[in-house]
């Protein structure tokens, strides 16, 4: 039985039931389900990009001829971020294919698929798994057709936010970039120092590294906190893998959590609504900035959606992002004479430089901004290796059993409330919050928290984890 299925964001699973004949499959199944749905674009374009993981060239080139195979203008992008592919492919109105696993180890990847118009939907999903499982044509196993070199993307990407913020809106800021393995690592260093940053390069692996900006590896967080003991830097960032998802850290090196770098980056493009999922902490809805909060499921598609109904409801800027601080911009933002375009995918680089644009303007620390919000405090973390079907149990006995979810919290005075929109989210009678839900794409269950101070915080994740842990291991 295959691991592929697909997630919060694309198509993930190992890499022996990707590489070769269930690339080309699942490619010419998305561009059979483009053309039978009537979102083909008439120049048969598709560019495809890659991160840096070990097995991405291959499955990249798997891509790229399943679609040459079948007529398509097929472009190879090489290795970029993944909102700069989709950032091409709005601007051509082609099609695109991303080969990424994202965050998850080097055993796994995936392909995230954009029709012309931007991410494919839930229906899309459908769409493409029907085409997937109807056998996709033969033809698609043979390369005759031709593939194209793509280039200038990441120039245009990087030059997006030079333009708008201007070359002076980072001057003076001292910012280390944790390279690690990041498609966006040169990226990153290049268009900070673009906009005024020195920057210093850190730590440049040769292996990919699975940085996860929501549930951080201890490694990472040691890291951070070396470097920013040293007093060298006003930030340090980083993005995961494909860079559509950010990673900032105060000049100590205390890592900000994603849903306020979010909230940040909707602050400084002024939007008056935020589009993000339940997994973000409750300090949404207490932003004095903001007309309206909307919660969504997890994943970038439940966000979109999420967005095009506030559009339809607001004239003012709306901006989407997750907890893990992927930013969505669902509305065109002016300021004075300049204009930054809606992108509605999930991208790292435009939340670091709202937050440290945001820093230099206010003529305060990272630290001292991120305080100025006054969030509270809430933690993340994941329990790895457990299959789905085992969280699934889990969060059913929580969610269906209240005598038991009374007993397992009984030491928090219980349950007040619960809900059960995406995941088991525990309101316990002490205040206190945790929430459980299963990852989309990988063996993990996530856990997240709010409670007092950060290190009631610390603690009740802890707690969290370990009862979740010892109860799935009961249960099993």
């Amino acid at each position: 039985m295959s691991s592929l299925k697909f997630g919060t964001s694309g198509l993930r699973g190992l890499v022996v039931d990707l590489v070769g004949g269930p690339s080309r499959d699942w490619t010419t199944a998305f561009l059979q389900h483009l053309s039978a749905s009537g979102a083909a674009p008439a120049s048969r374009e598709i560019l495809v990009g890659r991160d840096l993981r070990s097995s991405s060239p291959a499955i990249a080139r798997d891509c790229l001829e399943a679609a040459a195979a079948l007529g398509w203008r097929a472009i190879d992008c090489g290795a970029l971020p993944t909102p700069a592919l989709a950032l091409d492919a709005l601007r051509r109105g082609a099609a695109a294919v991303m080969v990424t696993g994202s965050h998850i180890p080097d055993d796994r990847n995936g392909l995230k698929f954009y029709r012309p118009d931007g991410e494919i939907t839930k229906q899309d999903e459908e769409g493409i798994r029907a085409a997937f499982e109807a056998e996709p044509d033969a033809a698609a196993t043979s390369a005759d057709g031709a593939i194209e070199t793509g280039e200038g993307a990441v120039e245009r990407y990087v030059a997006r936010y030079v333009d708008f913020f201007g070359p002076q809106a980072l001057a003076g800021l001292r910012v280390g970039v944790y390279q690690q393995s990041s498609v966006a690592r040169d990226v990153l260093t290049d268009g900070l120092a673009r906009l005024g940053a020195t920057v210093t390069p850190l730590a440049r692996a040769d292996s990919f590294i699975p940085v996860d900006t929501e549930a951080h590896r201890p490694e990472d967080v040691e890291l951070l906190a070396v470097w920013g003991a040293e007093g060298r830097f006003d930030a340090i960032v980083s993005t995961d893998g494909d860079a559509d998802r950010p990673l900032v850290a105060d000049e100590t090196g205390r890592v900000v959590r994603g849903d306020l770098v979010g909230l940040l980056t909707a602050r400084q493009l002024g939007a008056s609504v935020v589009v993000t999922p339940v997994t973000s902490s409750s300090s949404m809805e207490r932003a004095p900035f903001l007309d309206a909060v909307r919660r969504t499921r997890v994943g970038s598609p439940f966000v979109i959606s999420g967005m095009e109904e506030a559009l339809g409801e607001t004239t003012g800027v709306v901006v989407g992002f997750e907890a893990n601080g992927g930013v969505l911009l669902g509305s065109d933002v002016e300021i004075g004479d300049r204009r930054l375009a809606a992108m509605p995918t999930r991208d790292a680089f435009l939340p670091i430089v709202c937050v440290l644009a945001q820093a230099k303007s206010a003529g305060q620390s990272v630290s001292q901004v991120v305080a100025g919000l006054k969030a509270g405090s809430a933690a993340a973390d994941r329990l790895q290796e457990v299959p789905s079907e085992r969280s699934r149990a889990f969060l059913a006995r929580l969610a269906e059993m209240p005598g038991a979810a009374d007993a397992l919290f009984a030491e928090k005075g219980g349950v007040a409330a619960i809900n059960t929109f995406d995941g088991v989210r525990i309101t316990a009678g002490d205040g206190s919050i945790v929430h459980y839900r299963p990852s989309g794409n990988a063996p993990e269950l996530r856990c997240y928290v709010e409670a007092a101070d950060d290190g009631a915080a610390a603690r009740l994740l802890k707690w969290g984890l370990t009862m979740a842990s010892a109860e799935i291991s009961r249960e099993a």
